[in-house]
């Protein structure tokens, strides 16, 4: 520590105002007889000024804090010695108290008049020579010097008068004389213990807290400087009358420094509940970006100690085992508001069920039973109305829902861009069992592909586009005017039987027009392979037949584009038509003539099912593939001379039936087809 050395031990700084000079102060003698009225021109009584006037003197005084002070030990020694704690300090090193700068502001005090403006006038010069220091290091250092003469004068009324020494010492400090003042020892240490809340302030501060996050920290830097000028003035005040030079009424000062602990105390209380919420938030980040496993990864977003914490629901039931159930499993976790959401609740509900659906079947390497759908609602006030709502919304689903009426405790990392990024749109991240997402967000993804887009990577949306991309690309040239929008039904077919054309046309056009598709909102478009220009049809199976190959394939999707292909030339052979049916781009069905038409003139029988599966394109096919099997189980066995082919009998050949396609049994000297239960087709 060192001071100003501007100043003399004997003298007071006095802040001038109303001029170009108002922040400077200039040197009064203290202990010169001065009027009393003309210090009064000058300096105020500190107790007629307001705090935010005294907040603005003190601030003058401040430049920066970066001065070093080891406040912790300074605060150790002085609240031993003021508190008179039998603890033994431990042994310091290497810490050396700047003994001038302590006993210069020890004389300043004590050369202090005894006036409450003088006080204001010392307090202000002691302040001005800490200029550079944090603010509770102004605190300390002022206290370290108070304990000069405080401890000399507790240690030399310990003595005993028998010690000459001691005895002459005693005499000259005066202390047979002073008299003993319990207010100086209850205002100190009340100082002492309310150095405390300075201490922590400043520990806080010290830590680099986000003032955003933190905004109670600033709002206690209000109080601080006004906190610190009580203290120092009522420690000035107190050495005054432990010299015996004044009789000040230490209650006043310990009043208005009361006055001011009680407001510093609602902000540092507020730090707490805010610091304590930054450093949870600090660990769920740390837990969320490397996490153990998908439960820890759940628990850095939902997870809360205490009887108000989250609860899961699988549907209507309370899930006992919490966060556990997901354990190992693949989360598709469905962040929202509360608002429009029917349509998301509908998708999720049609891939709920379609994950039941040979859930232990491997695809792409993954079962679908590993696979879990959790909901986390996001609302700012859950009122009850909203709780209502989301009452009622989570009756209609069967998969996993978060219910918590208070801000989830993960909700900054649920919004931080950097992490999940939700804005308040409906996403789905798709996170794996370690805990890591492997798709930011399946939402468009799901909404275009469906199931088809299991696991929901997004590679597995790449693969979707290039699958059928080419497909679209023949479609769209072969048939002007096709507009592909993702809310909407097409039908596309041809063949060559007129009849069949025009009878499944008619039974289209009708159900179009169906209540039941109206109420789910169900748009169909249809267009007819070379309706209008008959040239058209050749070009498109000429573009299909572009992409047949005979390279052997290294990529799985490739090997399904060929399958495609293969699918496609087994329906031109069907004598009564075709049909292809897609929501959006997603084809979703690739079918033959006959159980198609049927599917559509037999709507009454599952109209139903449209708003049951959550999807006409679902409904469809459920039941197209009921009829494809009934037309199937009437088509006779082919068998099928090996002369009509290559003479080489492994040759892979496919059935020539138009409801089968499928490659044929080698069976010694002829080709033989037990049409399989299921007609080859493709699509959701």
């Amino acid at each position: 520590m060192s001071l100003s050395n501007s100043a003399a031990a004997t003298g007071t700084l006095v802040q001038l105002g109303g001029n170009a000079t108002n922040n400077s102060l200039i040197q009064k003698t203290a202990t010169s007889p001065q009027p009393h009225h003309k210090a009064n021109n000058y300096l105020p009584n500190p107790f007629e000024l307001h705090d935010s006037q005294i907040l603005d003197k003190v601030y003058l005084t401040h430049v920066t804090d970066d001065q070093f002070c080891d406040t912790d030990i300074i605060f150790d020694l002085v609240s031993t010695l003021v508190l008179q704690s039998n603890t033994q300090v431990p042994p310091v090193t290497g810490f050396k108290p700047d003994f001038p700068t302590l006993k210069l502001i020890s004389c300043q005090m004590i050369t202090t008049r005894s006036a409450a403006h003088c006080v204001h006038q010392t307090t202000l010069w002691i302040l001005q020579n800490l200029r550079s220091y944090s603010w509770d290091a102004k605190a300390l250092i002022t206290l370290a010097a108070f304990t000069l003469e405080y401890g000399n004068y507790l240690q030399l009324n310990r003595v005993t008068a028998t010690d000459p020494i001691e005895n002459s010492l005693r005499l000259l400090n005066r202390i047979q004389t002073r008299k003993t003042s319990t207010d100086i020892t209850e205002l100190v240490t009340f100082i002492v213990q309310k150095l405390l809340h300075l201490k922590e302030w400043a520990t806080w501060s010290a830590e680099g807290y986000d003032p955003v996050d933190v905004p109670a920290l600033t709002e206690a830097l209000q109080e601080i400087p006004v906190f610190v000028y009580w203290t120092i003035a009522s420690l000035v005040a107190s050495t005054g009358n432990l010299v015996g030079v004044s009789d000040y009424k230490l209650s006043e000062y310990r009043e208005r420094l009361s006055g001011i602990i009680q407001k510093l105390v609602v902000h540092l209380n507020n730090c707490k509940l805010q610091i304590s919420y930054i450093d949870d938030l600090f660990n769920r980040r740390k837990i969320f970006d490397k996490p153990k496993d998908i439960v820890d990864c759940l628990k850095a977003l939902i997870h809360h100690n205490g009887t108000d914490s989250p609860q899961i629901y699988e549907g209507a039931i309370h899930v006992k085992t919490g966060l556990e159930s997901f354990r190992n499993k693949h989360v598709l976790v469905f962040i929202s508001s509360l608002d429009s959401i029917e349509d998301e609740i509908s998708l999720l509900n049609s891939i709920y069920e379609r994950l039941q659906e040979n859930s232990k079947e491997s695809i792409k390497g993954f079962k679908k039973e590993e696979f879990k759908i959790l909901w986390i609602p996001i609302v700012n006030n859950w009122d009850d109305i909203r709780k209502e709502r989301f009452r009622a919304l989570k009756s209609g689903i069967k998969w996993y829902a978060v219910e918590y009426f208070y801000e989830l405790p993960g909700h900054r990392i649920i919004t931080d861009p950097e992490r999940i990024g939700y804005i308040g749109n409906p996403i789905i991240p798709v996170f794996n069992p370690q805990g890591y997402i492997t798709n930011i967000d399946a939402m468009d993804l799901i909404f275009q592909w469906g199931i088809d887009a299991f696991p929901f990577r997004k590679s597995d949306g790449i693969n979707l586009t290039f699958k059928w991309k080419w497909l679209w690309d023949v479609i769209k040239k072969a048939t002007p005017g096709l507009q592909v929008k993702g809310d909407r039904y097409i039908f596309i077919y041809g063949g060559t039987n007129n009849k069949w054309i025009q009878d499944f046309t008619l039974e289209l056009e009708k159900i179009k027009r169906h209540e039941t598709l109206k109420r789910a909102d169900v748009i169909i478009e249809n267009y007819q392979l070379g309706k209008d220009d008959p040239n058209r049809v050749p070009s498109f199976w000429i573009g299909v037949e572009r992409k047949k190959q005979n390279k052997k394939h290294q990529e799985a999707v490739d090997c399904e584009i060929q399958d495609i292909v293969k699918s496609l030339f087994c329906l031109k052979r069907d004598p009564q038509g075709w049909i292809i049916l897609s929501k959006g781009q997603n084809i979703k069905l690739l079918g033959h003539g006959e159980p198609a038409y049927q599917t559509l003139a037999e709507f009454q029988n599952w109209k139903d099912r449209v708003l049951e599966k959550e999807g006409f394109d679902i409904a469809f096919k459920e039941y197209y593939e009921m009829k494809a099997k009934e037309v199937s189980g009437r088509v006779p066995c082919e068998v099928v001379n090996v002369d009509t082919y290559s003479s080489n009998v492994i040759a892979t050949i496919a059935c020539p039936n138009p409801m089968c396609g499928r490659v044929m049994e080698v069976s010694s000297v002829h080709y033989k087809c037990c049409h399989r239960d299921e007609p080859n087709n493709f699509g959701v």
